[in-house]
């Protein structure tokens, strides 16, 4: 797994960072975790917690590479987001990502203000861009979603049809989401039907026209699959499915609650 699948560790994290409770269950803690895999071969792990009051909310993640890939690339990731409830919707004020693969680490600061990216930094800073780079232009940091919070649902809130506006903090990117009915999951905490969504990947701006990972992913159709915490009132990922070149990646719960 070399620095370009960055994108797939990012929608993955995306696709999982989404174990949240909602407004008014205050002081209330969730916890989740994910087995990664690429077909059979077990290739990462997974947790998150978050933590609620009444008007506040924080989400810590983290993400490491696993079993036999982890002895060729050493890849692992730490996130925390918090913000504000907002009514239907999760607002943040900042997120933070430090993503390290073999002995090279970035950090990525993004700070938000009624949904606009009002400062964004990446350290250390990129010592220059391809001439194929697509620059974030103008308006493109405007009514954004970060990665975590950005794609909890409230009871009640259509989760698919919806189209996702996600900046991660050097990328802009759509998530299109469109419904493929339901099915029955369960797994430690969960147990009853999940919604399931395929989900289009778009890039929008800040990243290379033409790598390969993301020529990929534009045409792949993934599948995201999302159930209701159980005595709360927001539906999460339980289960994604994101093709690669090289098979399929599958992210499953094994553990939704408590």
């Amino acid at each position: 797994m070399r620095r370009r699948s960055r994108p797939l560790v990012l929608i993955a994290a995306a696709a999982l960072g989404l174990s949240a409770l909602p407004a008014g269950t205050a002081g209330i803690r969730h916890v989740s975790e994910y087995d990664i895999s690429l077909g059979l071969l077990p290739i990462a792990k997974a947790s998150f917690a978050s933590e609620f009051d009444s008007s506040d909310y924080k989400i810590a993640g983290s993400f490491r590479s696993y079993g036999l890939v982890s002895l060729f690339s050493k890849i692992s990731a730490a996130t925390n987001v918090s913000g504000s409830v907002q009514g239907q919707k999760l607002q943040a004020n900042a997120y933070s990502l430090v993503y390290t693969q073999g002995k090279k680490t970035r950090t990525y600061d993004v700070a938000y203000k009624n949904g606009n990216v009002v400062s964004s930094t990446i350290k250390p800073e990129p010592t220059s861009r391809p001439s194929s780079w697509i620059p974030i232009g103008d308006g493109d940091l405007q009514a954004v979603l970060d990665p975590l919070s950005g794609l909890i649902f409230p009871d009640g809130v259509k989760i698919c049809p919806s189209r996702l506006p996600i900046y991660d903090g050097e990328s802009r990117l759509d998530l299109v989401l469109s419904s493929k009915g339901s099915k029955a999951f369960s797994t430690n905490g969960y147990k009853g039907d999940a919604i399931v969504c395929e989900v289009r990947y778009e890039p929008k701006s800040g990243y290379k026209q033409g790598r390969t990972d993301i020529e990929f992913l534009k045409k792949a159709k993934m599948e995201v699959w999302f159930a209701k915490a159980a005595g709360v009132n927001v539906y999460a990922p339980v289960y994604a499915r994101i093709p690669t070149r090289v098979g399929d990646v599958y992210v499953t719960a094994v553990k939704y609650g408590g």
